[in-house]
């Protein structure tokens, strides 16, 4: 009689709540990893359960175990899945007490004594990289071993016989990234659903792995001051063609720093051969490096000349320099970002900057003067609050810094209450601005409007941001109540602006309030000639938001949504609004404030159709503004690579 093989799975669930899934690619590296031992192929039948982030507990359990539970059980735990994960793995050894509950990631790596104090049920913590811990934890269960008796694996923290923690030693870093097998390559990951669709919302993958630098906030699972190692060019140019042929649109690189090393231009010239080839991928998105070399320059010539698209990141996180030494980061060239940002826009191409609200050394007054440097030359300006994540610097060291903190309501991060520099009320007061930051110049409701206002009517950004709070707490109209609701709510609950942000793009009412409060508050703080000008822009940024009707609304709106005739164009669908743009080239005159360029040539009323990629509503709940921006309305010249 053949023994049953061994059930393994891997659990993972995203953090958004999204109608495609999100790419389960860290059980992907598992799976393939181990599969590639041969007694593990032969006796274990491993299976990836991934959910997304609008899951509920009562669901995935009700998933996971209408028909008992596997005997080894192996979460990818981060921030956001960690309470969920934990009950889940209660259950799991209330069916299964024999099962092994394994957990691994970057919120519980090197902090099983929290971890097991909290949740004993758990039989493993694996730290660091854990694609061969965790082969050799399945080795080790096929051996029919105990799980208090692993002190010869590498890597991992578990209880001993006596109920102690033991820590083994670390696992030294994979040198050789190739020997970490391919989940897309060898099927570990599947890339197409029932009806031979690509499922996911993006493909996800790793050029390297490892970050030179040492943030006083992040972690990168331990690779932080670490030297970069990077899979072979052969092994990704072989990825980037699978997911061609499977006309993937974006590729999202998990890279600490992409940009930086000569390998990361040959990975985008293979990109752009694949394209050339197949017509995908369209677009690379990533963390940027954060020192700009020759070898990012030509990444982006050779992307701009390939019409390969991304969005360009400055993580600057905060421009105050006391700020930035506590953070460890003036050591970077960050602070020369300046004419980076300038040559960008210059080139027409899409920049963003990232902030972090909430640093140690930071005020509201050196924030905000930061903010408003930063929207001076950029696009978009995403902010987002601070977090206090285990094996960081802010965490090991939180009484230098005075740290108050308090864990999240429905998540294991630690939320900032105060510090040394920051009072309650002045968080309380930045949350809510970062609320309506994110609602309107990150997502973006408004893109072209920002420059025009500051350089023709001279309101600055943070200005323009204010004055909405305070039309969202004083307007009396019913429209403005979810809003408000949700700005005031910002500071305890941190899931409140995906329904806000879906309400405007989805709804008239929603446009019609920002209209308001544009033609009361704004307008009148500008120059009476450059009202007209501005009131254009404004109105353009409105009707090109993407083709979206929010569940529940009448679709028959009077702006752009999923009942307008679809087009095709290179290969993708598009909304086409015929002949609806009667004013001027909106995009044009931008460019040309940007660029010091006479612009009064350019406002001459013209005529044209506007064009929004089909399935904004796959994304818009997200409130991933990286994949949003893709779904915003073109004038015809823009779709068609005119000038």
């Amino acid at each position: 009689m053949v023994d049953p093989p061994l059930k393994v799975w891997l659990v993972q669930q995203g953090v958004w709540a999204m109608s495609l899934e999100s790419m389960p690619l860290a059980s992907g590296y598992l799976k393939a990893t181990a599969l590639q031992d041969d007694r593990i192929a032969a006796n274990a039948d491993i299976r990836i359960r991934n959910f997304d982030g609008g899951s509920t507990l009562f669901g995935m359990a009700n998933d996971l175990f209408h028909d008992g539970a596997p005997d080894v059980m192996a979460f990818s735990v981060l921030g956001w899945n960690y309470r969920e994960f934990a009950a889940l793995a209660e259950t799991f050894k209330e069916i299964n007490p024999n099962g092994w509950a394994i957990f691994g990631g970057n919120h519980v790596s090197q902090q099983a004594d929290r971890v097991f104090a909290l949740h004993p049920y758990v039989d493993v913590v694996v730290n660091g990289e854990g694609e061969f811990t965790f082969r050799d934890l399945l080795l080790a269960r096929l051996d029919e071993r105990s799980p208090h008796e692993l002190h010869d694996i590498d890597g991992i923290s578990f209880h001993d016989g006596d109920a102690r923690v033991v820590t083994t030693k670390d696992r030294p870093r994979i040198d050789n990234l190739d020997e970490v097998a391919s989940p897309f390559l060898t099927g570990a990951i599947p890339l197409t659903d029932e009806h031979g669709r690509f499922p996911y919302d993006v493909a996800l993958l790793e050029t390297n792995r490892g970050c030179p630098y040492k943030c006083s906030f992040c972690y990168w699972g331990g690779a932080v001051g670490q030297r970069v190692r990077a899979f072979s060019r052969e092994r990704l140019r072989q990825e980037i063609e699978l997911f061609a042929q499977h006309k993937v649109h974006t590729l999202v690189l998990c890279d600490a720093n992409f940009g930086m090393m000569p390998i990361d231009l040959e990975f985008v010239e293979d990109v752009i051969a694949t394209r050339e080839r197949y017509g995908y991928p369209r677009s690379i998105e990533t963390s940027w490096a954060k020192n700009k070399s020759a070898v990012f320059f030509k990444i982006v010539k050779a992307m701009k000349d390939a019409g390969l698209h991304s969005s360009f990141t400055l993580a600057l996180q905060t421009l105050d320099e006391g700020t930035l030494d506590l953070m460890n980061r003036r050591n970077m060239k960050v602070n020369d970002w300046e004419s980076l940002a300038e040559w960008l826009g210059k080139e027409g191409l899409d920049c963003y900057a990232e902030l972090i609200w909430g640093a140690p050394g930071e005020t509201i007054d050196s924030f905000m003067k930061g903010y408003d440097r930063l929207a001076n030359h950029v696009s978009r300006v995403a902010v987002y609050p601070m977090l206090i994540l285990p094996n960081t610097t802010y965490h090991t060291e939180r009484e230098r810094f005075g740290l108050v903190t308090v864990r999240g309501n429905t998540d294991d991060f630690e939320y900032l209450l105060s510090h040394d520099t920051m009072s309650p009320r002045d968080n309380q007061y930045m949350h809510r601005f970062i609320f309506v930051a994110r609602l309107i110049a990150e997502n973006p409701v408004l893109r072209y409007t920002w420059a025009p206002l500051r350089t023709l009517g001279g309101i600055t950004q943070s200005e323009l941001i204010r004055s909405l709070m305070d039309w969202f707490e004083h307007d009396t109209d019913p429209s403005a109540e979810p809003f408000r609701t949700g700005m005031i709510n910002s500071f305890t609950d941190s899931d409140v602006l995906a329904p806000v942000l879906t309400r405007v793009y989805g709804t008239d009412e929603a446009k019609d309030m920002l209209r308001r409060w544009w033609a009361f508050s704004v307008l009148p703080r500008v120059p009476d000639e450059v009202r007209p000008v501005l009131d254009t822009i404004f109105e353009y940024d409105l009707i090109t938001l993407p083709a979206y009707t929010q569940p529940g609304h009448d679709p028959s709106s009077r702006h752009a949504n999923e009942t307008l005739p679809i087009v095709d164009i290179d290969g993708e669908s598009y909304h086409e609004w015929r002949d609806v743009w009667t004013g001027f080239d909106v995009p044009a005159l931008t460019m040309a404030l940007r660029r010091d360029e006479p612009y009064e040539r350019l406002l001459t009323p013209t005529v044209h159709s506007l064009y929004y990629k089909v399935g904004a509503d796959r994304f818009l709940p997200s409130t991933n503004h990286e994949e949003i921006v893709y779904y915003m309305g073109k004038l015809d010249r823009q779709l068609l690579g005119r000038p």
